[in-house]
């Protein structure tokens, strides 16, 4: 199964994002996107790739162990972008505007658990986002550019994120779903 390790929203977060979505898809209609489900917006701390199944409760344990000592995490979240850059972007995200250095903190954490298993540690700095599509090409670009833009300054609210939740991600030909395997509270709060 594909894995994945991610923090979820809040139903308000989760649709004030969906309203910008809706905004920047409307706008640049033309442009040539994979806009993800809202329902499937969460915000990844490890991509893990495809593992056994049997490995899955190893995996449960390593987690449920780098977290233990992790308080709830008060996120909040504002702005849309690209990834590489608006320009040229790949990767529509809105962003992580408070609580970014205890993410890159838990997301260290939490590479550190799940290197013994196998699980190479992230090269690249921790750019806490939330995925709202992925360009396939880069027809329309310009209107995408700025249509993104436009509803970039938004505010999408804040939250506290009290768990971490290990995802199996199935692709299907609608996109992909995720399903939680297993989650695992941050100290402090009752499972």
């Amino acid at each position: 199964m594909r894995c994945f390790v991610a923090v979820d929203l809040t139903t308000d977060v989760r649709a004030a994002i969906a309203r910008a979505q809706t905004r920047v898809r409307t706008a640049a209609a033309q442009a040539d996107v994979r806009w993800v489900d809202p329902t499937q917006f969460h915000l990844t701390l490890k991509f893990l790739g495809a593992v056994p199944d049997e490995r899955v409760p190893a995996m449960a344990a390593a987690l449920g162990a780098a977290v233990a000592d992790t308080r709830p995490l008060g996120l909040a979240a504002a702005g849309l972008g690209g990834f590489p850059s608006l320009k040229s972007a790949r990767v529509l995200w809105a962003g992580i505007t408070a609580g970014v250095p205890e993410l890159a903190r838990l997301a260290a954490s939490l590479d550190r658990a799940l290197a013994p298993l196998g699980f190479p540690p992230e090269s690249r700095p921790f750019q806490g986002h939330l995925t709202i599509g992925r360009v396939r090409s880069p027809r329309g670009g310009r209107v995408l550019a700025a249509a993104v833009e436009a509803a970039g300054a938004s505010a999408f609210g804040s939250w506290t994120a009290s768990e971490v939740v290990l995802y199996e991600s199935r692709l299907k030909p609608t996109g992909a779903v995720y399903t939680p395997v297993s989650r695992h509270p941050l100290w402090g709060v009752r499972a």
